[in-house]
């Protein structure tokens, strides 16, 4: 062999040597380790895979069902800002042989709005998701030849339906439907471009303007639970136990009283496909609507029940004052609030005691009670159709209005 060629050939050998020692450093291997030739595609094709497995961005996950329990919010301070809108251009046409081509500055794009948007969602069921400030997006300043700035885009803020929008304590928007939209924002308009100042007696005009700010409001937002029917009731009247009976929802249920923390809202299903909503209120002590006890701060999410059910604790005596000492704390907290349509609901009828007082109950009271047990089941029909009067008399009177009904 001639020396040329073997040169040539040891050449070859340091190459492969190299190439080898450098895959065998990005699989992780040792450098010592030498790899056969046939590996090296498929360790390539690994680390690419892995490369672009670390590239990929983590997607912010949803909150469990039990997070959005346990960080349950109901008001809520915001700082809305829309977009700013963007600065026209001064610039003037320029081209070969043209020497006076005349301003072609464009104008500014507008700023993009802050909007509310009421949504019934497995995610969107209190304001924990809402941040404290949103922020618009800017329009883009304007550019030669003519070209007008892109407007920035719309922010979209979804919030409960339910959700009372408040500005220095006047109401100012009420998301109660879904779909609902309120403009928080508005953009700030772009700015003109000389373009725009071109007139007969200024043919070169080098003025342009700035884009306007977007709008700053300092907004409230207050939510009240949406349902057709609203459990009311003192601490251990067991409201839990018996939404748990009725429907597929789970709150806590314990022997101690202000198990209830938050408002919980459970769908009852019928035939045809017909959904109520009831909602369970936590409970509520004599002296509520001057703040006692959990006090108005869930008094509110009664005004959005089209009726109420009052769960009476049985078990205890005189069980009537029990209806009157809650009627009074309505009326109290707003007029005309205990008025509206309703049903007594007796529970624990499982217990001995409590039979014994049904008939006072019944004879004090003046009216049809249902008597139940939310923990045995027994006579759960009866509240069952019951509630289903209630809902057909209130679509009856939303139609006979005009009006649509809420749906689930």
């Amino acid at each position: 062999m001639s020396p040329a060629r073997l040169f040539s050939a040891r050449l070859r050998t340091v190459f492969e040597d190299v190439g080898h020692w450098a895959l065998s450093t990005r699989a992780g291997l040792k450098p010592s380790r030498r790899l056969p030739q046939q590996a090296s595609p498929r360790l390539l094709s690994v680390g690419c895979a892995d490369h672009a497995k670390r590239q990929e961005l983590p997607g912010k996950k949803p909150l469990s069902e039990k997070k959005l329990k346990r960080y349950f919010v109901d008001c809520r301070r915001v700082l809305v800002c829309g977009g700013n809108g963007g600065a026209g251009a001064s610039c003037f046409h320029s081209e070969p042989r043209k020497e006076f081509g005349g301003p072609d500055g464009g104008d500014g794009g507008n700023g993009g709005h802050v909007i509310l948007r009421g949504r019934v969602d497995q995610q969107v069921k209190s304001l924990s998701s809402v941040l404290s400030q949103y922020q618009g997006f800017s329009g883009e300043d304007g550019g030669s030849k003519n070209c007008f700035g892109r407007s920035g885009a719309v922010l979209y803020v979804q919030v409960p339906v339910g959700t009372l929008v408040k500005e220095g304590g006047r109401v100012v928007a009420d998301l109660s439907r879904m779909g609902d939209e309120y403009i928080a924002a508005l953009g700030g308009a772009g700015g003109k471009g000389n373009r725009f100042f071109l007139a007969n007696d200024n043919r070169a005009p080098v003025t342009c303007t700035p884009g306007q700010p977007g709008q700053q409001r300092v907004l409230h937002l207050e939510l009240k639970t949406v349902a057709h029917a609203g459990m009311v009731g003192f601490p251990n009247a067991g409201k839990s136990s018996l939404l748990r009976a009725i429907s597929n929802a789970r709150p806590a249920v314990a022997s101690y009283p202000f198990t209830t923390l938050k408002p919980h809202v459970g769908i009852v299903h019928y035939e045809g496909h017909q959904q109520i909503a009831v909602a369970d209120i936590p409970g509520i002590i004599r002296g509520a609507h001057q703040n006692r006890g959990l006090g108005s701060a869930f008094l509110r999410h009664i005004e959005r029940c089209r009726f109420l059910l009052f769960v009476v604790d049985l078990s205890q005596p005189e069980p009537w004052t029990q209806v009157d000492d809650l009627k009074y704390e309505l009326e109290m907290y707003e007029e005309g609030l205990s008025e509206r349509p309703h049903a007594i609901i007796a529970n624990k009828i499982d217990l001995p005691e409590a039979r014994a007082n049904l008939s006072q109950l019944r004879d004090h009271l003046g009216r049809e009670v249902i008597a139940l047990s939310a923990l045995t089941g027994e006579n759960l029909e009866q509240l069952l159709l019951h509630l289903k009067v209630l809902h057909d008399a209130y679509v009856e009177a939303e139609l006979g209005k005009g009006r649509q009904p809420l749906r689930w």
